[in-house]
């Protein structure tokens, strides 16, 4: 009884054959530049064959002739960078026309179940190696693309650090004798209004200047690390920036409980310190009316400083602040991208660890480093 059922059916699928390819073909979605859509009819044709074989051959036998067809058509799908939802339609579309059809025959469903299980069999497997051969080239592609992305990003930050190393050579001998001559001036003529001003902004241009050229060098050649107060240094550092706290009327708020001792290169560090408070104190002027900025310092179990530097200023995004040390990434409308770029690259030069944290009216970066050894 088996076998005639099984007769039946084969002798079913084969007449109809011409009938459910061509309402196969009429139905598919394919879209109109889809440089392999002239061979989805005889794609479905292939198809049909192996379903053919399940009256004549098992699963095993079958399943070679089922790959070799996922493979190729998957493959398809790549290079015609496809959408896979059409593909999987266009698959299921034929199996369900299959069973519609076998709906005509007056068949028994014990009988005919199994034929359909056998038919199921080759259009599962058929579907999990296209769509698992698609998967894995697609993502390939997306590997390589993104591989090629990132290595023109870093040639273009080399090409960068080229062209600004030149350029800074070229743009400091100027700068450096109007700072000479500012001094003279200062000598001269200890009255003169504005000279300090003069002095202050050309110092930051002069920092801003050093940031890029710390983008092409790692480690820069003849500079020797020393000991240094940490304490000392935010002095320093708010000393430096007291023209625009004084303008912004920024309250800084400074807690150093202890002396605090580390070892590397002071001008970098330094370079760090302001660059992160410069950045508060631009951020609050255009933010509150009470800005406040807070500066705390201690160490950690006698290994680390932990330095923290908190401002009242608005929130960060949280998608900026997971970005916010990537080179060109910045909140400014004039900002450059690179300052806290320069601050991590810095930071972790010095076997240390830089990270930032913003919920609303509270921003804060937090900076640890390894503590002098006495």
């Amino acid at each position: 009884m088996h076998a005639i059922t099984q007769k039946r059916l084969q002798e079913f699928l084969e007449l109809e054959k011409d009938n459910l390819l061509l309402e196969w073909n009429s139905k598919i979605k394919v879209d109109g530049d889809d440089p392999y859509k002239d061979d989805m009819k005889g794609n479905a044709t292939q198809m049909f064959q192996i379903i053919l074989g399940i009256f004549s051959q098992t699963d095993q036998e079958l399943t070679p002739y089922i790959e070799r067809l996922a493979v190729k058509i998957g493959d398809e799908r790549v290079q015609a960078s496809s959408n896979i939802g059409n593909f999987v339609y266009n698959v299921n579309l034929g199996r369900s026309l299959i069973y519609a059809n076998l709906n005509k025959l007056d068949l028994d469903g014990e009988l005919l179940q199994d034929s359909i299980n056998r038919i199921n069999y080759c259009f599962d497997h058929f579907l999990y190696y296209a769509v698992s051969y698609y998967s894995e080239h697609k993502n390939k592609i997306i590997e390589e693309k993104t591989e090629f992305i990132n290595s023109t990003h870093k040639d273009r930050l080399t090409l960068l650090g080229q062209m600004t190393s030149s350029f800074i050579h070229e743009f400091r001998n100027p700068l450096t004798s109007i700072q000479g001559f500012i001094q003279l001036l200062k000598a001269d003529h200890p009255e003169m209004k504005y000279l300090d001003i003069i002095k202050n902004e050309l110092d930051q241009l002069n920092f801003r200047i050093s940031q890029f050229l710390l983008l092409s060098k790692k480690e820069l050649i003849g500079k020797e690390k020393t000991q240094f107060s940490l304490n000392q240094m935010i002095d320093e550092v708010l000393n430096f920036l007291y023209p625009s706290i004084l303008d912004t009327n920024v309250k800084v708020i400074k807690e150093t409980h202890e002396e605090m001792e580390l070892v590397g290169y002071a001008d970098e560090i330094r370079q760090v310190l302001i660059n992160i408070v410069f950045n508060a104190i631009d951020v609050l002027s255009q933010y509150r009316e009470d800005p406040k900025i807070e500066i705390r310092a201690y160490t950690i179990n006698q290994e680390h400083i932990k330095l923290e530097i908190a401002n009242n200023g608005p929130s960060i995004p949280d998608n900026m602040v997971k970005s916010i040390f990537e080179p060109f990434v910045t909140t400014k409308k004039l900002g450059t991208g690179l300052g806290l770029f320069v601050s991590r690259e810095i930071i972790e030069k010095h076997k240390g660890f830089l990270a930032c944290s913003s919920i609303q009216d509270r921003t804060e970066f937090v900076i640890l480093l390894p503590l002098a050894k006495p």
